[in-house]
């Protein structure tokens, strides 16, 4: 089999085949550590935690790279407004680089309760001030920067294939434009490097051949990626919200300082949804995972649906649906735990779940196909080592869950034997009866080939 993967910039199916052997180099766009991430920023990272686990099961050797956007972000992705970083030191009382460090290690936090693979790489833009200082050298020694009171441009105008990713009409941008530019040639440039306010001293702020500054957002990307996985990588990743400015901007620039499209492949996540909306902190949708824990949601039920919805399409997120993912959840952890020892994989289930999420991550119908699994006649054993190795790709953590120890109470017992027996002389009547006796009591009953389970509700 062969892996296809969706490649945003030719937007076609593609079969993917790394750059140097066996080697695969992913770089994720990392958060902007000003404040706690959301569940709609969490899904593109289960989204390439995914694409990561598929390429290692497949047998690739994978160097996963996260950025951590400590700087430079600004409120407006047009260049202009306040550091996301100092805004939340203005909001919190709290310094800049502890803020930082603060919602750094909150993210890190979420992706472990996630059960995300830690990446091989943590790069953090302020580590990182002399490589981005060296590639705006580079792209003003071109003939591609100018500069302003406020900063150091780069000018889109001389880039004949500027927003291909996107397929900017940037010509109509230019002529149609309602914003006030300030000193931007075109209504596309973007800062490389921003000065510092001549009226205050920011926190974070260093010395350049410019003037004393910051980095702008975008070149901390192309710059760390370049340092670690090459001027030319396999795989980009990030939400869809990237496309038309931040993974723009970033190919941009590698195309001048290295002549290249800095990665073989761009994938990206779509949005979660509340309310018609895609999920944003500007927009006051702010789930946190936390928040679900909060409500007493498992973690990876949360995982779980997102495996419900392919990436490359908007989820809806609602608490019913949240219930019947942990729902969905809790009866695969029950019947691999009561599957007893793992046996042999079966080879023909194993390859249908690989044929769906070698086809470009379709989680959805690779779920599909394991409740095939867990409903065939297969023996336990089987079905279990099989289920275990889908897991590998899934990243449900289904081999280390063990249920919780519940103290039945007699009453409950003896409802449970009652029912028992009017099951095995088919009086449905008195079953459902005693499921409603139980239920009433603060039990759920689940029935399955095993034999039925009960659980505290």
């Amino acid at each position: 089999m062969k892996i296809k993967l969706y490649d945003s910039y030719s937007r076609s199916l593609r079969e993917f085949q790394p750059i140097k052997g066996n080697q695969v180099g992913i770089y994720a766009c990392g958060p902007t550590v000003y404040d706690y991430a959301h569940i709609g920023n969490l899904r593109t990272y289960i989204f390439e935690d995914t694409l990561r686990r598929t390429l290692e099961f497949f047998g690739y050797d994978v160097t996963h790279v996260i950025n951590i956007t400590d700087v430079g972000h600004l409120t407006s992705d047009a260049d202009t407004g306040e550091d996301k970083i100092e805004q939340g030191s203005k909001r919190t009382g709290k310094p800049a680089w502890e803020i930082a460090e603060f919602y750094t290690n909150a993210f890190k936090q979420d992706l472990v309760a996630l059960n995300i693979l830690e990446p091989g790489i943590w790069c953090r833009a302020t580590d990182h001030i002399s490589e981005q200082i060296n590639a705006i050298r580079e792209i003003e020694k071109k003939g591609f920067a100018y500069i302003t009171t406020d900063g150091v441009y780069f000018d889109t105008s001389k880039l004949r294939n500027y927003g291909y990713l996107a397929r900017l009409d940037v010509t109509g941008l230019n002529a149609g434009q309602r914003i006030d530019v300030g000193e931007k040639r075109n209504a596309t440039d973007f800062a490389l490097w921003k000065f510092s306010p001549k009226d205050r001293v920011r926190q974070m702020e260093w010395e350049s051949p410019w003037g004393i500054g910051f980095p702008g957002w975008h070149i901390e990307c192309s710059a760390m990626a370049v340092k670690y996985l090459g001027e030319m990588f396999d795989i980009h990743c990030g939400g869809k919200d990237h496309i038309p400015v931040h993974h723009s901007n970033e190919i941009a620039q590698a195309e001048i300082c290295y002549g290249t499209k800095l990665a073989n492949f761009w994938l990206h996540g779509y949005f979660l949804e509340t309310d018609q909306s895609k999920m944003s902190k500007s927009a006051g949708a702010r789930l946190r995972l936390q928040t679900l824990l909060d409500h007493g949601y498992d973690p990876l039920s949360y995982r779980y649906l997102c495996l419900t919805a392919h990436y490359r399409s908007d989820l809806k997120f609602t608490w019913a649906s949240l219930d019947s993912a942990q729902t969905a959840l809790n009866r695969l952890r029950s019947a691999v735990h009561a599957w007893g020892e793992p046996g042999t994989p079966d080879d023909q289930y194993l390859q249908q779940v690989c044929h769906e999420v070698y086809d470009d991550l379709n989680t959805p119908k690779a779920l599909a196909v394991i409740w095939k699994l867990v409903k065939s006649n297969l023996a336990p054993a089987v079905k279990k080592a099989t289920l275990l190795e889908c897991d590998k790709i899934l990243g449900l953590n289904l081999t280390n869950w063990q249920p919780t120890v519940v103290e039945i109470p007699d009453p409950v017992k003896e409802l449970m034997d009652l029912r028992s027996q009017a099951r095995k002389t088919r009086n449905w009547v008195e079953a459902d009866k005693f499921r409603d006796q139980i239920t009433e009591l603060g039990y759920e009953i689940e029935d399955s080939a095993e034999g039925a389970t009960l659980r505290k509700k």
